[in-house]
């Protein structure tokens, strides 16, 4: 009899759209997990056939189609799948569990990838693979003369005590520029204009990888198309 394939349960989990792979490791750290009565353990396998349930409710192994979907997120929903105020989960609506691909803060707006995949979540957020994500910013007084050279050369930003990596920027108008990164730091783009004396005042992501935001109006979203998808796996 052939053996039945074991994974992690956190990438089991994250496969059948049920967390993402580091929501699990938290989840099994804080004793939420048990799989056939006990409590889960770190890195422990399971085939699927298990009982597995988190803080008592049971889950369903279903074979559902994973969905994609691009959402052009307003300014003030936050990127979470917790029940925090104006989450972007409670925003959509949907009946999927999903959850984001990255992040983008309360104060941006643009494109933001939602999946109930948790697999190519993880593939996406792999800092080393270097995904190019670009945005279009405003800033609160005229760029200066060296501000391109100076942002895509890369800052040293004492908060993070790191350097961010040489990057492309193209100026738009005379307080406005485009931005394209290929690392993601926490507030990142805000903290290299500060660092250059200025303050954001509107910052859009355009584009992640091959996804673009186009005509997409401001709070709706639109699932991927086959196409895209692929072009999107291919490169991860």
């Amino acid at each position: 009899m052939e053996e039945i394939q074991k994974m992690r349960l956190n990438k089991y989990l994250s496969a059948q759209g049920i967390c993402s792979r580091r929501e699990a490791d938290e989840w099994i750290a804080g004793k939420k997990i048990t799989v056939d009565g006990h409590i889960a353990s770190m890195g422990e396998k399971v085939t699927g056939q298990e009982n597995i349930e988190i803080d008592g409710q049971p889950i369903k192994n279903e074979e559902k189609e994973h969905i994609y979907i691009a959402l052009n997120k307003p300014r003030g929903i936050v990127c979470t799948t917790k029940n925090d105020k104006d989450n972007v989960i409670d925003f959509l609506g949907l009946d999927r569990r999903v959850f984001p691909v990255g992040r983008l803060d309360k104060d941006s707006e643009g494109l933001l990838l939602l999946t109930s995949d948790g697999d190519i979540v993880n593939r996406i957020m792999k800092a080393a693979n270097r995904h190019e994500k670009e945005y279009v910013v405003k800033v609160n007084r005229p760029l200066g003369r060296d501000f391109v050279k100076r942002m895509s050369g890369g800052l040293y930003l004492e908060d993070l005590n790191v350097t961010t990596r040489p990057c492309r920027v193209h100026p738009l108008g005379k307080d406005t520029f485009k931005i394209i990164l290929t690392q993601g730091l926490n507030r990142q783009i805000r903290r290299m204009c500060q660092c250059l004396g200025y303050r954001v005042v509107t910052l859009k992501r355009i584009r992640i990888m091959n996804i673009s935001l186009g005509e997409l109006p401001t709070g709706q979203w639109r699932y991927l198309e086959k196409r895209e998808l692929e072009i999107l796996k291919s490169r991860l």
